[in-house]
């Protein structure tokens, strides 16, 4: 059978890596982007640049999107030459950045609209695991699009879930999140009680980790309260984005969610501090200064 040709937009460190993945495995692509040396890449392992989100829907049997904002991804389907413009009729779009959800479903029922699919596919994991095929794939949609989507979804990840309707895999990946960020917070904000109280912040850790509080994000914030070391590839000004989706998607429910607050209150307030492009254990910092 014939691999789709892929449409792939947003090549940053998780995007380029999964662009690189699918070319390993055999896909043709397509591709456009800000990140001209990752476009390079790309076009060096034999992909083709254009220049327009419609030239790109054109020539792709899967559009795949990997970028920042809600914003971004409606200024890609509905701008001047942009992907609604240009999908083909029975074409795939994916969206595997982290997006409102009722963006999300609007988007879907305007390319229903043109004989289109879309799969809302937040993605968790890191970019080395986007290199390897190794990501946890979070998708939501019409069951008919997501099985013509799976065995490209299975390419690039190890976890590839479907949880039900439109919308329902960003839920999932912002509450994920929301979770993750808090308790990211909570921790960094413990070792800078603990410092300005006199204990030492390695043995606070030894004992912690070896109760029930123990977590990979303990150890992210442990590596860099203790040790300096900054190794959670996910910015402050990302989970702050991400949190305030969260906080929409709670109004939206008809819900407050006062605990997702002071996590948004800690990150803006870092981010405000000129932090916005570290870390989310940095936030150690802010807290260790307040």
């Amino acid at each position: 059978m014939t691999k789709p040709v892929i449409g792939f937009i947003g090549l940053g460190l998780m995007g380029g890596n999964m662009a690189e993945c699918l070319q390993n495995n055999g896909f043709d692509l397509v591709v456009m982007g800000r990140n001209k040396e990752a476009v390079a890449a790309t076009v060096n392992r034999g992909a083709v640049e254009v220049t327009t989100p419609r030239e790109l829907a054109e020539n792709s049997d899967i559009v795949m999107l990997c970028v920042t904002t809600s914003d971004v991804v409606e200024s890609l389907i509905y701008g001047d030459d942009g992907i609604l413009a240009g999908i083909k009729d029975s074409a795939v779009v994916i969206d595997f950045g982290t997006s409102i959800p009722a963006s999300t479903r609007k988007i879907g029922t305007d390319l229903a609209a043109k004989g289109a699919g879309m799969i809302d596919a937040p993605l968790g994991r890191t970019p080395a695991h986007a290199k390897d095929g190794l990501l946890n794939i979070m998708a939501a949609g019409d069951i008919a699009a997501f099985d013509k989507v799976k065995p490209v979804l299975d390419v690039l990840g190890e976890n590839v879930f479907h949880l039900g309707e439109l919308g329902a895999g960003h839920v999932t990946k912002l509450i994920n999140n929301y979770m993750g960020m808090t308790t990211a917070c909570t921790m960094s904000q413990a070792f800078a009680v603990a410092e300005r109280s006199g204990v030492n912040k390695q043995q606070l850790f030894d004992i912690m980790s070896a109760g029930p509080s123990n977590s990979p994000f303990m150890q992210f914030c442990k590596n860099y309260a203790v040790d300096g070391v900054s190794d959670l590839g996910f910015s402050i000004n990302n989970a702050n984005k991400d949190l305030g989706y969260f906080l929409k998607l709670a109004e939206d429910v008809g819900t407050r969610a006062e605990i997702a607050e002071g996590t948004a209150n800690n990150l803006q307030a870092a981010a405000d501090a000129g932090m916005g492009d570290g870390n989310v254990p940095e936030i150690f910092d802010y807290f260790a200064k307040l």
